[in-house]
């Protein structure tokens, strides 16, 4: 039964705002760090009253080269996320209708293995065939996080769609691959959208990996920011303009598409 008594009104109210703020206010300190000189960030008396300059993301676009560093996340991104759903979504298929759970327990503990622990081989592997520096190995390197996201997110989805669909599909002529072309991908639509947003946010804020990996010319947006991390200084305006350049486009995918991902998980947690 749903409490609905002023006490409990007034406990909810409180809560969701602290939470909010917990949420939200390290944001505005960036936004509003980007915008004030280095002298002015310091200044605890113009922590909301200062005047705004664009200086911090001039320097970032100008010196940072940063338009290339947002191509280089965006075509790794799309490329990991768009090979991991193309991979993993007839894999998550398979080990759903066969039920395939030690396959499953597999690709789950590769996804909980930590990331640190593989770079090093890795980097050996990737260099002794030529291809640290490149695209490809931060697209294969992102896919050994993205594909098991999609795979496990996709499985829950295909347990929710019932098997009469595919029999039914099978009955009018269709083939087991034809059903699940025609039938059952399309309907898993609003999944493939929850575990592509997903893995794309992953790829895109991914540090660890293009630390290692990248070179200067595939360098991608998180590692560029730490440039502005100097031995003796830190260049606080540039650099909270460079977080914000990496962080809006994600609160607008986030923004845009959250139906879509609330929708994807609520199906891909029920089994009818």
């Amino acid at each position: 039964m749903m409490i609905t008594s002023p006490g409990y009104k007034v406990f909810r109210f409180a809560a969701l705002t602290l939470i909010v703020l917990v949420l939200v206010l390290p944001i505005v300190w960036m936004v509003l760090a980007a915008l004030k000189t280095n002298v002015d960030i310091y200044d605890a008396s113009k922590t909301l009253i200062f005047t705004p300059t664009f200086e911090n993301f001039d320097k970032v676009f100008a010196q940072g080269n940063f338009g290339q560093y947002i191509i280089n996340s965006g075509v790794i991104a799309i490329a990991a996320t768009g090979l991991s759903l193309v991979l993993g979504v007839p894999a998550a298929f398979a080990m759903s209708r066969f039920v395939m759970n030690k396959s499953a327990l597999v690709v789950l503990m590769a996804r909980v293995i930590p990331g640190v622990s593989l770079l090093v081989p890795w980097y050996y592997l990737f260099s002794q065939m030529r291809l640290v520096g490149s695209y490809w190995v931060l697209i294969l390197s992102h896919m050994f996080v993205s594909l098991p996201l999609i795979v496990y997110i996709m499985m829950g989805f295909f347990d929710g769609l019932p098997v009469e669909l595919e029999e039914s599909g099978e009955v009018d002529g269709l083939t087991p691959i034809g059903s699940f072309w025609h039938l059952m991908l399309p309907l898993s639509t609003p999944g493939m959208a929850t575990a592509g947003i997903l893995s794309f946010i992953f790829s895109w804020n991914n540090f660890m990996f293009a630390l290692v990996l990248s070179s200067a010319s595939t360098k991608t947006l998180p590692v560029a920011i730490y440039d502005f991390i100097g031995y003796a200084a830190i260049d606080w305006g540039a650099l909270m303009a460079a977080s914000t350049v990496v962080t809006v486009p994600i609160m607008v995918i986030a923004l845009f598409t959250q139906k879509y991902i609330v929708s994807g998980l609520t199906a891909g947690a029920t089994k009818g």
